[in-house]
């Protein structure tokens, strides 16, 4: 059965079933303002800072209105000036407070690799566990109307190499309240990081206070001849070629990793026992990324259950476009990964 393309804009409101049960839905971003807000409430030592923060638009909305609640002491706009105030959260961590960083554009998260690579992720090892860090640097990352090679950057693979740095990457609203609240509470430096198309999606959000654990996966979509693992915002995608899939014979099971350091392995190579196939769809560039790490994974301990070599979707190794056609062409969607499976599956 042929492809019909579906236009990005028609995504805005993507429900992603299965998270969890009743009738009380937010979006992704609304989701993140109550971990904000029920963190904060639960515990003084929680702050946050960073750019925007305390503006009219809240970060995407995300942090709104917060500051007038809880204080200029609490929520605080930053300067401009990345590392220096990676270091002062990472120092305000080992003081035994629970700052959250926030970096409106993961690409200048660069900026503050030696706090967060050289400093914050090293010092519980370098003081045999007797300082902690409890420190999140949030960051937003990826596209949106011609953004750039400076600004759409998913570098989340690049970061993978920092040992002591947890990185968790949530794809649905549920698991966006659930993992922020999880990484305020851990004791080690956590880099969250969002996909900016992610913001508008909804789905089921329990109003309580919940957590989630670090490094634990979630079958989406149960399937039995190609499991296709979708980071992030791919997840998005990856649901709607699996239904299209569906329509072609082709039964997908779809894994979401939600946490990338520590990688849920069991998951993986469970999902990879039963169908024999592995498609990894990423947000990031191919060479170094997130799906070069889970493939690793998968050719070093299920080599032997893999029918056909590993494939992944990922964006080609070049800097962003910014001209919209391009754009487009750039990105992988959910039309990638069907011709993929289908490849996999019956050549």
């Amino acid at each position: 059965m042929p492809w019909t393309t579906v236009q990005v804009e028609k995504l805005d409101n993507f429900f992603i079933k299965g998270d969890s049960t009743g009738d009380r839905v937010l979006t992704y971003r609304e989701a993140l303002h109550e971990a904000f807000d029920q963190s904060l409430a639960r515990d003084p030592k929680v702050f946050i800072m960073g750019e925007g923060v305390d503006d009219v638009a809240g970060v995407f909305g995300t942090t709104k209105g917060l500051k007038e609640k809880y204080g200029e002491n609490r929520v605080f706009d930053t300067p401009i000036s990345e590392n220096s105030l990676t270091g002062i959260a990472a120092g305000a961590a080992m003081a035994g407070l629970r700052p959250i960083f926030i970096h409106a554009r993961m690409d200048f998260l660069l900026l503050s690799l030696d706090q967060l690579v050289n400093h914050a992720s090293k010092w519980c090892y370098m003081f045999g566990g007797k300082v902690k860090v409890p420190m999140v640097v949030r960051t937003i990352s990826a596209r949106g109307w011609g953004s750039g090679a400076q600004h759409s950057q998913c570098i989340q693979g690049m970061l993978m190499n920092v040992p002591g740095l947890k990185i968790v990457a949530p794809a649905t609203p549920y698991d966006a309240k659930g993992l922020m609240v999880s990484s305020i509470i851990d004791n080690s430096p956590v880099l969250f990081v969002e996909h900016r198309w992610l913001h508008k999606t909804t789905g089921h959000v329990p109003e309580e206070l919940y957590s989630i654990p670090i490094g634990k996966g979630v079958i989406r979509r149960k399937g039995e001849d190609i499991t296709i693992v979708a980071v992030s915002y791919m997840l998005v995608e990856a649901l709607k070629a699996a239904e299209k899939l569906q329509e072609s014979g082709i039964s997908a099971e779809v894994v979401d990793p939600r946490t990338l350091k520590p990688l849920d392995e069991e998951i993986l190579l469970e999902s990879v026992a039963k169908t024999g196939r592995l498609l990894i769809a990423d947000t990031g560039c191919k060479t170094g990324s997130v799906a070069s790490e889970i493939a690793a994974v998968a050719a070093e301990k299920a080599f032997h259950l893999l029918k056909k070599p590993i494939k992944r979707v990922c964006c080609p190794d070049t800097p962003t476009p910014t001209s919209d056609v391009l754009e487009k062409a750039y990105y992988p969607t959910a039309e990638d990964i069907f011709n993929e499976a289908v490849k996999l599956v019956k050549e």
